[in-house]
């Protein structure tokens, strides 16, 4: 249930400037596409994706930790973490298992699979792109349970780029096309409010005093 009184009370503690702020940038928000980091080994790699995120108005990032555990650095991530939401895996089967369920189309970024490069791609639906280690790429279990692949074209001698600028590069596209090609785009207005209360919560310094002297 959506508790409006508790927004208005919340927005008491923090300045019209910053409520304004929020209002702004949710209407930028989408969770039509979203993000997959599998066992990334440099944490300010990971940090760097998640703030990306932010930056491009992507609200959820699935980080799937099994080998290197939490790998968030506050300095890269530069406070995106607090506006981003975090989901972590133990494991990549229980990420896709997850985002099959909530409908999404599980998408492969790799240099090695030329079937659809980064300006055909179109989105059809909602859509999590999974982006994988440094070394290695993507597990088997990401390409084999993958509805389709992306690849950005590249003409030097390297074969790759770095996760960090390929995630940045593949949203500031996808995010593009998403708004000029669909309506649909944004945040429900219950999803937009749960967000804001959300976020007023992490404005609040003495926030479990505050929150103890709401009466609902």
């Amino acid at each position: 249930m959506i508790d409006l009184k508790l927004l208005n009370y919340l927005e008491e503690f923090i300045s019209e400037e910053r409520k304004q702020r929020f209002l702004q940038i949710l209407e930028e928000r989408t969770y039509e596409i979203t993000v997959a980091v599998e066992d990334v080994f440099q944490m300010h790699n990971t940090s760097a994706v998640v703030r990306s995120c932010d930056i491009f108005g992507i609200q959820d990032a699935h980080l799937i930790e099994r080998k290197y555990g939490d790998q968030l650095d506050s300095q890269i991530a530069m406070g995106s973490q607090k506006w981003v939401d975090i989901h972590r895996y133990e494991n990549t089967k229980s990420c896709i298992d997850t985002l099959k369920q909530n409908g999404y189309k599980i998408i492969a970024t790799t240099p090695h699979d030329d079937s659809c490069l980064l300006d055909d791609f179109e989105i059809e639906g909602k859509t999590a792109l999974f982006f994988g280690t440094e070394r290695d790429g993507l597990s088997e279990e990401v390409l084999k349970n993958a509805d389709g692949f992306l690849k950005i074209p590249m003409v030097g001698f390297t074969e790759s780029l770095n996760i960090s600028v390929s995630a940045a590069i593949i949203l500031q596209s996808l995010t593009t096309k998403l708004k000029k090609e669909r309506n649909d785009w944004q945040l429900t207005d219950d999803e937009k409010i749960i967000k804001q209360i959300d976020w007023t919560k992490k404005s609040i310094k003495s926030i479990e005093g505050v929150l103890s002297r709401y009466v609902s």
